[in-house]
This record gives C-alpha cells, sequence and structure tokens, in this order.
C-alpha cells in the first residue's frame, strides 16, 4: 500500500489503512470487478435456487409488502419503511466485508455479487425461450411469453408474441444492465465500493418489480415505483447515448432519434420507452402492445430483426463496460 500514512499491513487487522488504501490507488479493483462480474454472468448467468440473493430478497420483500396486511391510512408508511429496512439487510454483508475483510475477499465477493445484480445472459435467454417455443406453435409461445410480460397473451398473433419477448428485453437493458453498471461505477468513484450502488439499484428494482402496481398495491408499492423511477432516470438516458453510438456505426442513428423523440413517451413511465423507441428505429422493426402503444416502424419483421436487437443491447453493454472501466483506471 502506498498511502503515506499507513503501515502497509493489509493483513485484515488495520482497517483503516486498507480503507485508505481502497481509496486512494487501488481504484482499479473497480474495474477488475465489472470486468469479471460481466464474465461471471455471461459464463453462468443467473441459476434458479431458492437461495439465489435476488430469490431471498424477494423472499423478504414479500414478508413485509402484503396488501391488506397495514391499516389503509398506514400502506405509505409501511411501503417506505419496508423498502428503508430491505436495502439496509441487503447492505450488511458488504459493509462488513467493506470494513473488516482482507481486499481480495472483498473484491471477490463484489464479483459474485454484481454478477447477481445484472441480468445479461438471463435477458437473451428469456428471449430464446420464447423463440424455442414459437418453433412448436402459437400456442406455446404464447405460454412462454406469459411469463415476461403483464398482457393478455390469448389472442396474440406470432409477431406479437415477439413484440412482447423483445419488448421486455429492451426495456430491461436499462434496469438488467446499463443501471446496476452505472451506480457501481458511481459508487466505486466516489467510495471505492461499487458493489454498494449495484445493490442499492437491484433492492429498489425489485421492489418496484413486486409492489409498483396501480392496483391493490398502489399505496405499498408507491415509494418503490418513485425510487426506482429516479434511480433509472439517469441510466435509461445513459442507454439512449449508447445505443445512438451502437446505431451511428450501423448508420441507423437518425431513425433511432426519430422514433425516440415520436414514441418514447406512448410507453407509460419515464424510462422505459427510451430503450424501447431507440432499439425500434435503430433495428428497424415495430414493437406493439395491442390496444395499448405502437413503438417504432415495421421496415422487417421480429423474425427477422430479432437478432439486430440482441446484437445491439450485447454492443450497448459491452461499450457501458469499456467506459466504467475506463474512467475508473484513469
Amino acid at each position: 500500500c502506498s498511502v503515506p500514512q499507513c503501515s502497509g499491513n493489509l493483513n485484515g487487522r488495520d482497517y483503516l489503512c486498507d480503507y485508505a488504501c481502497r481509496h486512494s490507488d487501488c481504484m482499479s479493483f473497480g474495474s477488475i470487478t465489472l470486468f469479471f462480474g460481466l464474465a461471471l454472468d455471461r459464463l453462468i448467468g443467473d441459476p434458479r435456487s431458492r437461495f439465489h440473493p435476488v430469490a431471498l430478497l424477494g423472499n423478504l420483500i414479500g414478508f413485509w409488502g402484503r396488501t391488506n396486511f397495514y391499516p389503509r391510512s398506514l400502506e405509505r408508511a409501511a411501503g417506505i419503511l419496508g423498502w428503508l429496512v430491505t436495502v439496509g439487510i441487503a447492505f450488511v454483508p458488504c459493509v462488513l466485508l467493506y470494513l473488516f475483510a482482507p481486499t481480495a475477499v472483498f473484491v471477490i465477493f463484489s464479483i459474485l455479487a454484481l454478477a447477481f445484480c445484472i441480468g445479461w445472459r438471463s435477458l437473451e435467454e428469456h428471449v430464446s425461450a420464447v423463440e424455442e417455443a414459437l418453433a412448436k406453435g402459437e400456442e406455446e409461445g404464447r405460454r412462454a411469453v406469459s411469463y415476461l410480460v403483464s398482457r393478455d397473451t390469448k389472442t396474440l398473433s406470432f409477431e406479437q408474441i415477439r413484440s412482447g419477448a423483445y419488448e421486455s428485453a429492451a426495456e430491461n437493458l436499462v434496469d438488467s444492465i446499463i443501471a446496476p453498471i452505472f451506480w457501481f461505477v458511481v459508487f466505486e468513484l466516489l467510495f471505492g465500493a461499487g458493489i454498494f450502488g449495484a445493490v442499492l439499484f437491484r433492492c429498489a428494482n425489485t421492489m418496484d418489480a413486486m409492489l409498483g402496481y396501480t392496483d391493490e398495491r398502489i399505496r405499498l408499492g408507491w415509494f418503490a415505483a418513485r425510487a426506482d423511477d429516479v434511480l433509472a432516470f439517469i441510466p435509461a438516458r445513459v442507454t439512449g447515448i449508447l445505443l445512438l453510438t451502437v446505431f451511428a456505426f450501423k448508420g441507423t442513428a437518425k431513425d433511432a432519434r426519430r422514433c425516440d423523440r415520436r414514441d418514447r413517451k406512448k410507453r407509460p413511465g419515464f424510462n422505459g420507452g427510451t430503450p424501447m423507441s431507440m432499439i425500434a428505429g435503430g433495428c428497424g422493426i415495430c414493437f406493439e402492445k395491442p390496444g395499448v402503444y405502437t413503438i417504432g416502424d415495421a421496415r422487417r419483421t421480429l423474425a427477422d430483426g430479432g437478432k439486430g436487437i440482441i446484437s445491439a443491447m450485447r454492443q450497448t453493454t459491452v461499450l457501458a463496460a469499456v467506459i466504467g472501466i475506463l474512467l475508473m483506471v484513469l
């Protein structure tokens, strides 16, 4: 350790020295974590287990996030308190390892945790599952896409089934990939502990996914929905810029920008419309939720343009990772 005030003792007992070192000349640990966290996600994906950290997080949210459990007048307060408690519990292992574990242990933990916070491979696997189901017939496709979208799938056509799958992937480019990377980089640059940022966003996004609806959960999930909107607001715009850069190399940036200006507000919410409209315009396809919105112009079908969507998402992810790594190294 080259920090002047340090004794050089990094054996896990000289906590102040280790803390100072992480905040000065060891910022490269963040770039290592980001690189291997993404690589690990590509390698193992999202293992299905009841002991998966996000599954455990969902169990915790399900414990306190029960509708009709609190007096109506206290539901919003209960939602805010539950949100804070959930984030606090998720932070406990991060804090303990950050303060007391040797740097190598904390880096390994951060790599594993970041891989669990990112859903790059799983997004593609969900789309592939729908495509494989469609190969067996329309009914199989409807059943497969029903796991990804909340719309009624009983009357969807082949193109509308694919639209549901690729819409989900496009929207979740922000929630499952770019936003965790963004907040990891921000927290790494500010505090030398990027995993706190990634965990914070994953907690917020999971609570929004479980509680942020306008049905009987509207009061209990009000804060979760607003917090997710706020935390995803900048990453969604960053995603738009990254997509424009990717499409500039493909020669379709003008189409992406035009579609974004015209269609992004058709998708309810502050953030989901940006990646969806950019991808629709840049890839020359159309997303359709029957009776709700149509985003993009169908210059080609989703059967033809699907590979282009996945390719654009991959390139955007790699570009975000490269920029983040450069920022942390420099």
